[in-house]
């Protein structure tokens, strides 16, 4: 289990997030995490939407201070979300964090979404550096307040540091775009079951070369509470423990009796 020292008096808080150093919703969860410990904010100098755990290996990495209203910040990463969170752990950091907070994202992270998310990357690799971690995102791509969603993980990371998480596992979080007072409750979720359904419209540019732009809906039959979509979807703040560890269980017990050993 990994947790926060009983004695600690302060936090320490890395956030990052995959849509810009600059995007509102971060700047709502580092005011909020500011109440309860130091935040670090760290991360990538623009939009990384859907980038998913990709890391920079062939370029140079660069890191600049990022001031607002003439304040020091951050730091913007010319990379991506993976990136900011191991360049700070790394190299920006003095101390390596007790927490870190990814977010607040605008638009859901929920079902196969995860997979892509750079929200859910960045604390992806948070817990792979053996660091307690949230993932923090509100179900809309339109106009957002992001004041409910940041104060919710502000309680949310306070349990976590007290009572910490397996290790290996984070917590990704969706709350409703809906005013707080329509919120119906918290439910802790599974993984949804939902999934894009991908279209690939073809289109021509101002040159009238071919390109294609992709869209899409996505397909969710899942009803009962327990899955991350359908509670966001019923007015309910979801909280989904989830893990790095894609190894199929039941499926390696029964390869174990495929004979595959005699394949040589």
């Amino acid at each position: 289990m990994v947790k926060v020292a009983a004695n600690k008096k302060r936090l320490r808080i890395l956030v990052s997030n995959d849509d810009g150093i600059d995007a509102p919703g971060l700047y709502a969860l580092v005011q909020e995490l500011r109440r309860i410990g130091s935040v670090f904010a760290v991360a990538p100098d623009k939009q990384q939407s859907a980038i998913g755990h990709a890391i920079t290996m062939n370029y140079p990495l660069r890191a600049k201070e990022f001031k607002k209203d003439g304040v020091f910040f951050g730091y913007a990463v010319e990379g991506t979300p993976a990136d900011s969170v191991k360049l700070a752990v790394k190299a920006l950091l003095k101390e390596k964090p007790d927490l870190l907070v990814s977010g607040v994202n605008h638009g859901a992270n929920t079902a196969i979404s995860i997979i892509y998310s750079g929200t859910v990357s960045a604390a992806t690799e948070g817990t792979i550096l053996g660091i307690p971690s949230i993932a923090v995102s509100l179900t809309t791509y339109g106009p957002a307040d992001f004041r409910y969603a940041a104060r919710f993980a502000r309680k949310l990371a306070l349990i976590v540091a007290r009572k910490g998480l397996p290790e290996g596992t984070l917590l990704n979080v969706n709350v409703p775009a809906i005013p707080e007072d329509e919120i119906r409750g918290v439910v802790v979720t599974r993984q949804g079951r939902a999934i894009w359904n991908d279209v690939f419209e073809l289109r021509r540019d101002p040159a009238n070369k071919e390109y294609y732009w992709l869209t899409g809906a996505l397909e969710d039959s899942d009803t009962g509470l327990h899955f991350d979509q359908a509670a966001v979807r019923n007015q309910y703040v979801s909280v989904t423990p989830i893990h790095y560890d894609l190894t199929d269980y039941p499926m390696l017990e029964t390869m174990k009796r495929w004979g595959i050993h005699k394949l040589k």
